[in-house]
């Protein structure tokens, strides 16, 4: 079977392993420099088991029995525990969540057990014990080196329901084309009749200096009033924040550099009132999501096309390169 993967993002790197696992001969395609370096940009991210709907919490448990995989394969630890903290209005609905799904979770801990850099604790908080940091560099050596035979460096221009894809090396055939592009996606599905929300917007997310002896557990913050955000250690001595701004604040047609200068402005006055970081930003990690898609992730096909596209995808990374791989193989 020959299958092209457009898109050398995490998923599409995932599912290119497990599809050359598979047996299959694989070309993936990416047009950025290198892989991973558009919306799997960064050192880091959350894990987390705690979500919203139980399908989504055994995902994630099963996501982590896989990067427990990798770890072993590549003899570097992938998903660093540190536990993850859910506070704001919804907690109930992440707890029933977690409860339906039979993952552990304590409600209301105290303050001692939530270990959080701010100077207030949540009125409500939920810990997921399962929680931590994946390391994406470790993720990114291991993927991109089961890969690197597949990895082709250029742009699809086009693919059809027929299995055909062009490229600057002009048209090929494949049995199935996976997209995986990211903000590609929605544009190459749209030729063979697939709808992928084309909408974008900015984000940025900012890493702070702490002391690097300072053991904090990732946080996601949506008070019902106030700034949302979610936060994690990004290495020693780092910790990285991101903010939910006002959608009018964010939105496509704002540009890059003025979105990314309220966020951190609007981050920098948080951080200095709030928590006990150094007020002083290190790193910025600028990527483009789809805005009101929220956790989880759809799976389309017209013809031998298959197309996925999601956010906060990168914890579901190893069940769902699996699980794409097999839906390419099925037909």
């Amino acid at each position: 079977m020959r299958v092209a993967v457009v898109g050398a993002g995490v998923v599409g790197l995932s599912a290119a392993a497990a599809l050359l696992e598979r047996g299959a001969e694989v070309v993936c395609y990416e047009r950025a420099d290198e892989p991973m370096a558009e919306r799997s940009v960064g050192s880091s991210r959350i894990f987390r088991y705690a979500h919203r709907e139980p399908e989504l919490v055994r995902l994630a448990a099963d996501a982590r029995a896989g990067f427990d995989r990798w770890a072993e394969r590549s003899g570097r630890r992938m998903v660093v525990p540190s536990g993850c903290v859910i506070s704001g209005a919804d907690v109930p609905t992440w707890a029933a969540a977690m409860e339906a799904a039979d993952a552990p979770f304590e409600l209301q801990p105290d303050a001692d057990r939530l270990r959080l850099p701010t100077r207030r604790p949540p009125a409500e908080a939920l810990l997921d014990p399962s929680g931590g940091v994946v390391d994406v560099d470790a993720v990114r050596e291991y993927l991109t080196g089961l890969t690197a035979r597949a990895l082709r460096r250029e742009p699809v221009e086009a693919v059809d329901a027929d299995g055909h894809v062009w490229s600057r090396s002009g048209p090929a055939r494949f049995d199935v084309v996976l997209l995986a592009a990211g903000t590609g996606t929605s544009a190459l599905a749209a030729r063979v009749g697939v709808s992928v929300p084309g909408e974008l917007e900015h984000h940025a997310r900012f890493t702070f200096p702490v002391d690097p002896a300072v053991a904090w557990r990732s946080w996601i913050d949506l008070p019902a009033t106030g700034l949302g955000t979610y936060q994690h250690a990004s290495g020693p001595g780092r910790w990285a924040v991101g903010g939910h701004l006002d959608p009018a604040a964010t939105a496509w047609p704002v540009g890059r550099d003025a979105a990314t200068a309220a966020a951190r402005d609007e981050v920098l006055a948080y951080a200095r009132e709030h928590l006990a970081v150094e007020p002083r930003i290190v790193e910025t990690v600028y990527c483009t999501p789809t805005p009101g898609l929220g956790d989880g992730f759809h799976v389309q096909h017209a013809g031998r096309v298959v197309a996925v596209h999601g956010e906060n995808l990168f914890k579901f990374a190893p069940v769902l390169g699996t699980a794409l791989a097999a839906a390419c193989e099925r037909d």
